[in-house]
């Protein structure tokens, strides 16, 4: 049963993919589409090889901005969702005011971060934490803040004060909804670090993209749109496993059915 279960699990996604790639080598041959407009997998990959030493260097550059960006919105958002969930003046005050903070277009912050920090990596890492802190936050404060109120007189009741019912209900019952938000930040951390590399970076995938369309190597455009998308799985899967070990109790009701 279980191998059935993990052929299914990584068997489908495989099948889908390559048939994505068949059906695209497909169409771009048949109708003979220009390389300049849409090049056929086949040209992506040799670019990918071709090109794997200055590709392999800016995915590092991209990897750690993103990772750096993460993990600074992950304990950032942690700590104020905490702060926003155990109080629900906190939450009612705070929450509009993070509501309009995440509406702002973080590419129109970028040019900022860059006069403030100058090009480089340092820009890449804030877009990427100011992306994908609002998840987090959010996530965590209604975890908390969804309690049970007849929970939480029950408790009372026992003789637990707010700060025992904060830790050993609330925060343990707010960890599905943390990690939930961590596989949609990781993401989101992704689409700040490569925007603001096209917007004002020395390298990074985005960089190296942005330089490709200038040359009309539409190919190494691609191969970077592959690249992110295989280094946005890996951390998705990572962080799906580390949310399964963790939060484990919180799904063994549906694994039942």
């Amino acid at each position: 049963m279980e191998s059935r279960e993990l052929a299914i699990k990584f068997g489908a996604p495989a099948a889908f993919t390559v048939g994505l790639f068949v059906v695209w080598e497909a169409v771009c041959r048949l109708f003979e589409v220009p390389l300049t407009i849409l090049p056929a997998p086949s040209d992506v990959f040799a670019a990918l090889w071709q090109y794997r030493a200055p590709i392999v260097d800016n995915s590092f550059v991209t990897l750690w901005t993103t990772l750096a960006g993460f993990l600074i919105a992950t304990v950032f958002g942690l700590v104020l969702g905490i702060a926003v969930g155990w109080h629900r003046a906190l939450y009612a005050g705070i929450y509009p005011v993070l509501v309009g903070f995440n509406s702002i277009p973080k590419v129109a912050v970028v040019p900022v971060l860059i006069l403030w920090f100058g090009f480089g990596e340092i820009p890449a890492i804030l877009t990427a934490f100011l992306i994908s802190f609002f998840p987090i936050v959010v996530n965590v404060a209604t975890g908390l803040a969804t309690t049970e109120p007849e929970l939480e007189d029950v408790l009372r009741a026992l003789g637990a004060s707010k700060l025992d019912i904060m830790r050993k209900v609330g925060i343990p019952r707010s960890f599905p909804y943390f990690f939930g938000s961590l596989k949609v930040a990781i993401t989101l951390a992704f689409v700040g670090a490569v925007v603001s590399e096209t917007v004002g970076s020395n390298k990074g995938i985005g960089k190296l993209m942005l330089d490709a369309q200038a040359s009309f190597q539409v190919p190494i455009v691609f191969a970077g749109l592959i690249v992110l998308a295989v280094l946005g799985i890996l951390l998705y899967a990572i962080t799906a496993a580390v949310e399964k070990r963790f939060t484990g109790w919180a799904f063994r009701g549906q694994a039942a059915h």
